[in-house]
């Protein structure tokens, strides 16, 4: 397992990395933080080069870009939480979604078994879980603030 850490606009971002592909992307101090991660392991020799192409996307991303993401990513979760998180990634760049309209999405009735899933997802702004909002579009439940859900929006519509 490999760590690096990324200063944001938004404040600190801890990157974890499991051979070649982004396993871990998390504001510090945020809930969840490392989640099914052990940081307790030695960092292990391998190819930094997937952090160097994350923190690449992130400067290109936090510049009011949206970048392609071009490099590996593994989230480590349950079957459900995969299927939720892949749902995420559709959400285009500037768009939102409700926890509803992920959870018809997936076959699920349940709306709060979405945002539990949406709430632990591993690799923050890469798989775009900023980009759910309640219903009626509320602004709510992010797992890194609600006042970082607000900017990440903002900049992705041009505030």
């Amino acid at each position: 397992m490999l760590f690096e850490k990324y200063s944001s606009p938004a404040g600190k971002i801890i990157l974890a990395a499991h051979e070649n592909a982004i396993c871990g992307l998390w504001f510090a101090g945020q809930k969840y933080e490392l989640l099914g991660i052990d940081s307790s392991l030695a960092e292990s020799e391998g190819d930094r080069e997937v952090l160097s192409h994350c923190k690449n996307w992130l400067d290109a991303y936090f510049e009011g870009r949206s970048p392609e993401i071009d490099f590996p990513l593994c989230p480590n979760g349950t079957e459900f939480q995969k299927k939720v998180w892949q749902q995420l990634c559709k959400i285009p760049y500037g768009s939102t979604a409700s926890y509803g309209e992920i959870a018809a999405l997936v076959g699920c009735k349940s709306a709060r078994a979405v945002g539990g899933a949406v709430g632990k997802n591993p690799i923050s702004i890469l798989i775009p879980c900023h980009r759910v909002l309640g219903a009626n579009s509320a602004l709510t439940g992010y797992a890194g603030g609600i006042d970082r859900k607000l900017f990440l929006l903002d900049l992705e519509n041009g505030k």
